[in-house]
């Protein structure tokens, strides 16, 4: 039994889910009675239920806790460009959403009596509530939005009191957290296998042409932003043309990073292109990890994606003002991402959760981007990391610029 276990688990998790969806289908299909497969989607899908809350919460905290203060000129330059980019992307997501809205097969159950927000203002006022929602009662209950200010408070005092053991304990128990994220992803294809058989079972093979459409969102939305937005941006700090460096940085980085799919592994590869692009290595071996932690446009699509089809899908009416306010959350939620994969679909009850959209409802989100996330997340990871050296390089390209027209 350990080495069947050994050996499964030395298969790519990608092969693996596909296992799983294919698997899935077919015994949806040949036995659409048995009703124990779908126990395993269940089981998959309360475990991320139970794990993300305390995820976010402890990611925020440990993040902000050990954030360094100290930075000069070329590290604001290119924070701002990884967040300005993030928030672009999130906006790219919206702008998509709305052209081209999708739905997907909910159970609604949950969310029999729950009553729509109606504009910006109840959308605001339930925000405002939920974030000062006990925090203890806010992890327990899946309230993302009391998560995320509670761990922003208790992140910003542990930064100013807190010990250096204190903070390491944080960050060690981070990772522990993540770790215990990871081994519950390990079990994806067995979930997914229970999803999916679920959703064919009862809904047939027509369940995969609104999953196609979703993914086709997804993946149109990074493209525009890998293509078009992300050159903008290099073009407005270099005014030169930005597509030879955009271009390397996605086969040099991106290629490697979709295969990956985790940005933190594609650090080294990363470090070997801003070494042969001729960047200060004090600087990139600093930014390169930063970009890997917060620098997650390819998130922010996910994330804004995602909520605003689960929200279309029950018919709540979505306005400008509280579409710009999503995409400001995302873009922070997407900061936060774990480094796991699948760690982005984690923070979508977050998004949900501006809309009133309650944690059951979400999670059904959640297991479809793991559905999807054959090929979503390695999209977004391919967007996420290439987009690390294409900003860091911007940065330092920028700076050199500066300085040579003030010598000049």
């Amino acid at each position: 039994m350990k080495g069947i276990l050994k050996k499964w688990s030395s298969i790519s998790l990608i092969l693996r889910i596909v296992i799983g969806i294919v698997t899935g289908t077919i015994l949806g299909l040949v036995f659409p009675g048995f009703k124990i497969i779908p126990v395993l989607g269940t089981v998959f899908v309360g475990a991320l239920k139970g794990v993300a809350p305390v995820l976010v919460f402890v990611l925020v905290i440990s993040s902000i806790a050990n954030a360094s203060g100290e930075i000069g000129a070329r590290f604001r330059t290119v924070i701002f460009l990884y967040m300005f980019s993030t928030l672009l992307a999130a906006i790219t997501a919206v702008l998509g959403c709305f052209l081209f809205p999708v739905t997907v097969n909910l159970s609604l159950g949950a969310a029999d009596g729950a009553a729509a927000p109606e504009g910006l203002g109840e959308v605001l006022g339930n925000l405002l509530s939920n974030m000062v929602a006990n925090p203890i009662n806010a992890i327990s209950g899946g309230n993302y939005i009391g998560i995320l200010f509670w761990a922003v408070i208790f992140g910003l005092s542990l930064k100013s009191f807190a010990g250096e053991q204190t903070k390491k304990v944080l960050s060690d128990f981070a990772d522990m957290t993540s770790q215990a994220v990871r081994w519950i992803i390990q079990m994806a294809p067995f979930g997914i296998l229970g999803l999916v058989f679920s959703v064919v079972s009862e809904n047939g093979l027509g369940i995969f042409y609104d999953y196609g459409r979703l993914l086709i969102l997804l993946v149109g939305c990074m493209l525009l932003v890998a293509l078009v937005i992300n050159p903008v941006i290099v073009f407005a700090f270099l005014r030169e043309n930005p597509y030879p460096l955009v271009l390397r940085c996605i086969r040099e980085s991106g290629i490697t990073a979709f295969f990956t799919r985790s940005s933190a592994a594609n650090i080294p590869v990363n470090m070997t292109l801003c070494e042969k692009l001729g960047l200060d290595k004090d600087f990139y071996s600093v930014s390169i990890p930063l970009g890997a932690t917060i620098n997650m446009n390819g998130a922010a699509v996910t994330i804004t994606v995602m909520a605003l089809t689960i929200v279309h899908t029950m018919g709540i009416s979505v306005d400008i003002p509280s579409a710009i306010l999503l995409s400001i959350i995302a873009t922070f939620a997407a900061c936060g991402a774990s480094g796991v994969a699948g760690g982005s679909l984690l923070l979508i009850p977050l998004a949900c959760s501006l809309f009133g959209v309650g944690n059951d409802i979400a999670m059904q989100g959640v297991a479809i981007g793991f559905i999807i996330g054959v090929i979503q997340d390695s999209v977004e990871t391919a967007l996420n990391s290439s987009a690390d050296v294409l900003f860091a390089a911007t940065a330092e390209f920028h700076d050199r610029k500066k300085r040579t027209t003030y010598i000049a």
